[in-house]
Parts: structure tokens; C-alpha cells; sequence
């Protein structure tokens, strides 16, 4: 992927990866536009990053999809790459599902109808541009799922899933298709203080820019790209594994 003099729109991209792959592309003289549900977290990211464009938007919802799809189109003419980055991760016991559907079906809404219906949106105008990309964050989890998060592991195996059908869609055209892999970052994904073991987010975010300037198109970290190679066996054993220490560090769940 080009990784400079781009357009670039970040769902999710007020904290956490998003704002770390925002300043990233920053650095390289790039334009770039976040957008999120709190307009207070991009404000503070503008604040941050005052050459950022932000923009409120929840990607679960249909008509706001379509709201920045005009808007962006209309704003950013040169808009050349999008990077879908936005995700919630939720715990849920199978076994004591009490929340009504609303709060389960949010995390489908935003981690698969969100990026799928963008990239359909967007596909039509990024044919127009002389280069274009789709970059896509799924996680470790569409390969080994975390047994603790089943909705956030299907809806990321979805994605995962998509992407390779789009990568093989669109291969004859501009529009390059890149998926990253992360495994478990030390951000607020999931929740405050859940994720304070995972890889430290300026390493990882630097490691996955080295990876764009060397033209990967599936990128992982820490072992996360290997997985995509693993046998069925494997893959079992380890969400076995998983699963276990997971519970014996969360007796209570």
C-alpha cells in the first residue's frame, strides 16, 4: 500500500488503534478523517492532532453510514482509502445471557454491518481514483476465537471472511485490500483496564506500518498472521487452552 499522499478515513479513530494508525498516516503527509460515536474522544483527538477532521458518526446505524458516505464524498474528493477500525468487545456467558437482543445484535451492528456496508458504499467512488485501498482490522480472534467474547470472535471471523472475498473481487481493479490481524492491545477495547496485558500499542502500530510500507496485504503481530496457517487441531487445542486459563483467571464469569 501507498502510504503516503492519501485521503483516509478511520471509523473508530477518536483513541485506541485508530488514533495510533491516524497519527501514523499524519506523519506521512497523508490526510486523514476520524470519525466516532463520542464527540467529546474526537474532539480530545483533534486536540491531540489538530490537522485530524473529525467527524460524530455511529457506524452501527444505516442512515448515519449514508450520512458520511455523502458528506465524505462531498468534503474529500481525493478520499482514496478507508480503514475500517471500529469494533466493540463484549463477555458474554452463554449460559447467563440476561441482556435484552439490542445489546448483543449493537456488537454485530457495528463490528460486521458497519465495515461491509462502507466498503460497499465507498467501491464505486474509490473506482474513480487512480489508487485506492480497503483495510480492514479484523483480530487473532476470526482464527482462534476467544471463547469468553463469542459474538466479538464471530463477527471478526465474519469480517475476516469478507475480506477475502472482496480482496478476490476487486483484484483486477485499483482498489488494493489489506487486512490486519491484532491480537490482544493494550487499549480500552473490551473495556476499561480489561486489555492492560495486551501488546503495547506504539509497538504494535509501528510494526503494522512497517508491514503496509512492505506492501502485506494480511498483516499480524505477535503470531496472529501464523494462525491463518494453522491445522483444525491446532486451532482447537489453543481456543481449548484459552478457554482454560481464561476461566481460572475469572472464576466468576
Amino acid at each position: 500500500m501507498k502510504v503516503t499522499g492519501n485521503t483516509i478515513l478511520i471509523t473508530g479513530g477518536a483513541s485506541g488503534i485508530g488514533l495510533a494508525f491516524a497519527e501514523r498516516f499524519l506523519k506521512r503527509g497523508n490526510e486523514v478523517i476520524v470519525v466516532g460515536r463520542r464527540e467529546e474522544k474526537l474532539m480530545e483527538a483533534k486536540g491531540k492532532f489538530p490537522q485530524l477532521h473529525v467527524k460524530t458518526c455511529d457506524v452501527s446505524n444505516e442512515s448515519d453510514r449514508k450520512m458520511l458516505v455523502d458528506w465524505v464524498m462531498t468534503e474529500f474528493p481525493n478520499l482514496n482509502v478507508l480503514v475500517n477500525n471500529a469494533g466493540i468487545q463484549q463477555r458474554v456467558n452463554l449460559l447467563n445471557a440476561k441482556q435484552n437482543w439490542e445489546y448483543y445484535r449493537n456488537e454485530i451492528s457495528i463490528n460486521v454491518d458497519g465495515p461491509i456496508h462502507l466498503t460497499m458504499l465507498l467501491i464505486p467512488f474509490f473506482m474513480k481514483q487512480n489508487q485506492a485501498a480497503i483495510v480492514n482490522v479484523s483480530s487473532g480472534l476470526a482464527v482462534m476465537p476467544g471463547v469468553w467474547v463469542p459474538v466479538y470472535s464471530a463477527t471478526k471471523a465474519a469480517l475476516h471472511s469478507f475480506t477475502i472475498s472482496l480482496r478476490h473481487q476487486l483484484e483486477d481493479t485499483n482498489i488494493e485490500v489489506i487486512e490486519v490481524l491484532p491480537p490482544a492491545v493494550n487499549t480500552d477495547l473490551g473495556g476499561s483496564g480489561l486489555h492492560t496485558f495486551g501488546a503495547p500499542l506504539t509497538d504494535f502500530a509501528d510494526t503494522i506500518f512497517q508491514s503496509l510500507e512492505q506492501g502485506e496485504t494480511e498483516i499480524g503481530y505477535g503470531g496472529t498472521k501464523e494462525r491463518l496457517y494453522k491445522s483444525r487441531e491446532e486451532i482447537n487445542q489453543g481456543t481449548k487452552r484459552a478457554w482454560e486459563s481464561f476461566l481460572k483467571n475469572n472464576p466468576d464469569f
